[in-house]
């Protein structure tokens, strides 16, 4: 059965607080499974979900500050301890290899997983998943930081009104999927009359940055957008000093991009009150808002109903 979902481990930007791990998210998405930012504490976070070591496909890391990456070690190496079967990509930026070496070999353990290193050495780059393409885009940050999309292909939507209309039913529908076509009564009858678009979801994945074109290509048509929102307003001046963003701003990035729902996560740990980074948010963003709690999960909404006109 399919399910797509969003798995939150943590919601703290820079240092965890007593009521934020760091950073990590979980996206299920049917057969993948994809691991995003795990930050320190991650691996003990996950026995919380459900979501084991073995499930994991694909590790995507946007940058190599450490409350971005420094639950790597433990990860990594529970797969080997797991010893998981399949191979799990792990996705990062190219000039940090380095620190990714350092972060896969950070203490002696037996390696048993096949963990297959694809770096992100340029921008737009995209890779095959089991479920659609994965693409990066980099980012504004002092050091080098790329977004991730994950963009399921579009696919069709039989309209029942015209199929009957051509007297089409039953293992006649299947066929006509799967060639394209029917021949009937000497008139070819296409997929295309019979069906509509189904737009394939999309999930975006936009951390530590200030504001540029790559966070709103990345968020545009988001079916759910999970963004960084360090600060408020407030401190405005602030954020663009260091590379990031305020509730606002992404708010106004999801109202702008046609986001259908939109998280705020990895908050500055001058604020005790999350909700105020929905208020804030409320004046730029009418549609569905998620505020970002550690364990929360959060359902992709349904793919959009595309017209029969």
């Amino acid at each position: 059965m399919s399910m797509r979902e969003l798995v939150v481990l943590g919601t703290a930007s820079q240092a965890p607080t007593r009521h934020r791990n760091h950073n990590g998210y979980l996206l299920r998405w049917d057969d993948e499974v994809l691991l995003f930012d795990p930050g320190e504490g991650s691996q003990r976070q996950m026995l919380h979900t459900g979501i084991s070591a073995t499930d994991l496909t694909r590790i995507c890391v946007t940058h190599f500050h450490g409350d971005h990456c420094l639950g790597l070690p433990g990860v990594i190496q529970r797969l080997s301890l797991d010893r998981v079967p399949h191979p799990v990509a792990a996705h990062f930026p190219a000039g940090g290899a380095e620190y990714f070496a350092r972060l896969r070999h950070a203490s002696s353990f037996y390696e048993t997983a096949e963990l297959r290193p694809e770096p992100v050495d340029a921008d737009g780059q995209r890779f095959a998943t089991r479920v659609g393409t994965l693409e990066a885009r980099r980012l504004r940050h002092p050091i080098e930081t790329y977004g991730y999309r994950l963009i399921e292909p579009d696919g069709r939507r039989m309209v029942p009104e015209k199929l009957s209309a051509y007297g089409i039913a039953g293992p006649a529908v299947g066929e006509l999927l799967r060639v394209g076509h029917l021949d009937l009564d000497g008139r070819r009858v296409t997929r295309d009359e019979v069906s509509v678009t189904r737009p394939g979801q999309r999930f975006a994945f936009v951390m530590d940055t200030g504001l540029c074109d790559a966070v709103y290509a990345l968020a545009e048509l988001a079916d759910l957008l999970v963004i960084e929102s360090t600060f408020l307003e407030s401190e405005a001046a602030l954020a663009a000093d260091v590379g990031h963003l305020t509730a606002a701003q992404a708010a106004r990035v999801a109202a702008e991009s046609g986001v259908r729902r939109l998280m705020l996560t990895h908050f500055s740990q001058r604020y005790a009150d999350a909700g105020r980074f929905a208020d804030e948010a409320r004046q730029h963003f009418d549609g569905n808002l998620v505020i970002a709690e550690d364990l929360m999960t959060v359902q992709v909404p349904p793919r959009r109903v595309a017209s029969a006109a």
